[in-house]
């Protein structure tokens, strides 16, 4: 439908009462037509993209400007920063551009305009050729020119930033070993970096499902945080690394004056013709900007307290029968996609708890609805007769079961120290596959929600230890998928990881790793 079809609609809805409903309706069949037409001419139309930022910026409810923001992030700006492709980011940096001159010309995008401004950017025009010269730019880095502070933007997802910015930590560490490294982002590190004694977090609470001004004011918070670690000696004594991060809007927006910022493009169109995982490329882009080949795998730093406090609570399970612990997280950072569905998630654990002297450890997640299918799950093992417990990490009577399901409630950093106390981990493709990597359990990732090959590549999980997926085609034809096929392919994949192993217990080749060189003294030196 043509724009000026689309805007006669929403003139009409917005001098009514508002019906959320048909806001919603509206908004995303905008922002379907925008990429239908760019699909099959390739045609820019920017008038859709103005008329949903109109309808994010209207009304004085932020439930309401919410819901075009939604559509106009969820299906055109997220989709595309999803594609690893060399048009999609192209475009990406376009319609990014053209959300941020729209928004800088409103009463609430004034300090938005301001910053802008003093960085010299004054239309969309200029924002966007800064942009595409931030993507292609070979940066490099004099080591001999150390730092004083290096700050590292999140990647806002925790499984990135595991995957990516552990790896920056470690090289860092070994280049500048006097530099102070301090991440901007999600609290939730704090469970993972604060066992590292080079490195601080300062929190960001980046709203991934605000409005537009809301989006956008994690940058602001970045800048703020920038000038409050701004060493005495300026921007000369501070080094900013952008993994491609959401603060930055994939480096759209500036956020030094200078030259010491160094943008890792994880789109860059070229990486698509390696098969290189994420951690890889990250290592492969340190070794070309620093001039200093080396590899460290992703790795966490959970706090010892934590860990020594898992080591006890699987300790418990294996006193009391426990041969073999599999911990287990069904969660799929907001993005329903990657998901198979409940069946299946009950099927895969009824199979895995029938095994005996077998305990699963499962996740209860994060948020209703992930605690909701958690409690679900734990329902269906009880009504199989099947041992299931419930409890908290943190509580003081964690249960002492040889075989059945617990589904723990725990912090992202309480997860990691169980997940390494494990014999394996299975999951979606999520935070936990790649804390599981980097605690060197075996891991099995089950990929869903996307055919693109680039991207499976990308995200799988890099560590010291066996890492597989099993590639689910939920997309082609999501109502007959194969649940027992799947399910056959994992439990294949992990007898063959056992025919491979020593004639040893497994939990008992992994305690032995636990003393050669135990998660919490994996600090670079």
């Amino acid at each position: 439908m043509e724009p000026t079809v689309y805007r006669q609609k929403w003139h009409k809805l917005r001098e009514s009462k508002v019906d959320p409903g048909a806001l919603q309706q509206l908004a995303r069949q905008i922002a379907f037509s925008f990429v239908d037409r760019n699909f099959q001419r390739g045609l820019y139309e920017p008038a859709y993209i103005d008329l949903l930022c109109e309808m994010a910026t209207f009304h004085s409810k932020p439930e309401l400007d919410n819901i075009a923001s939604s559509a106009l992030f969820g299906l055109v700006v997220e989709k595309l920063c999803d594609d690893f492709e060399d048009l999609p980011v192209e475009l990406y940096c376009r319609v990014m551009c053209q959300v941020i001159a729209y928004c800088r010309t409103m009463p609430a995008g004034q300090s938005l305009n301001a910053t802008l401004t003093d960085f010299g950017l004054l239309s969309s025009d200029h924002l966007y050729q800064r942009a595409a010269s931030t993507h292609t730019q070979q940066y490099r880095h004099d080591v001999a020119q150390a730092p004083v502070r290096i700050v590292l933007l999140s990647r806002v997802t925790i499984g990135a930033d595991v995957a990516i910015l552990s790896v920056m930590i470690q090289r860092l560490t070994k280049l500048f070993p006097e530099a102070d490294i301090v991440v901007i982002g999600n609290p939730k590190l704090h469970g993972l970096f604060d066992a590292n004694p080079n490195v601080r977090v300062r929190e960001l609470n980046y709203a991934r499902r605000g409005g537009l001004f809301e989006r956008f004011g994690g940058w602001h918070a970045a800048l703020e945080i920038l000038r409050e670690e701004m060493p005495s000696g300026g921007e000369d004594d501070l080094l900013v690394i952008d993994p491609d991060s959401r603060i930055s809007q994939l480096g759209v927006l500036p956020l030094l004056h200078m030259d010491n910022y160094l943008f890792f493009n994880t789109r860059d169109h070229a990486l698509s013709r390696t098969d290189r995982c994420m951690a890889e490329l990250a290592n492969n882009w340190m070794d070309r900007v620093f001039g200093a080949p080396d590899f460290c795998y992703p790795t966490v730093w959970v706090p010892p307290a934590v860990m020594d406090a898992a080591l006890v609570r699987t300790d418990l399970l294996r006193a009391a029968g426990a041969q073999h612990v599999v911990t287990i997280n069904f969660g799929v950072g907001q993005n329903p996609r990657k998901r198979v569905s409940l069946e299946f998630e009950k099927r895969l654990l009824r199979a895995l708890a029938i095994v005996p002297n077998t305990v699963v450890i499962l996740d209860r997640g994060f948020g209703p609805d992930e605690i909701g299918r958690s409690m679900q799950l734990v329902a269906d093992i009880r009504s199989c007769g099947l041992p299931s417990l419930e409890t908290q990490f943190s509580g003081g009577n964690f249960p002492a079961l040889g075989h059945g399901v617990i589904a723990v409630e725990c912090g992202i950093g309480e997860m990691a120290a169980l997940i390494a106390h494990s014999d394996e981990y299975i999951g979606y493709d999520s935070a936990c596959q790649h804390i599981a990597a980097a605690t060197k359990t075996p891991t099995l990732t089950v990929f869903a929600g996307s055919n693109n090959m680039n991207f499976v590549r990308r995200w799988s999980a890099c560590g010291d230890t066996e890492c597989k997926i099993v590639h689910v085609n939920t997309l082609t034809d999501p109502r007959h998928v194969d649940i027992d096929e799947i399910i056959a392919r994992i439990m294949q994949e992990r007898t063959d990881r056992a025919l491979r192993a020593p004639q040893q217990r497994i939990h008992e080749i992994r305690k032995e790793q636990r003393r050669s060189k135990p998660a919490r003294e994996n600090v670079t030196e």
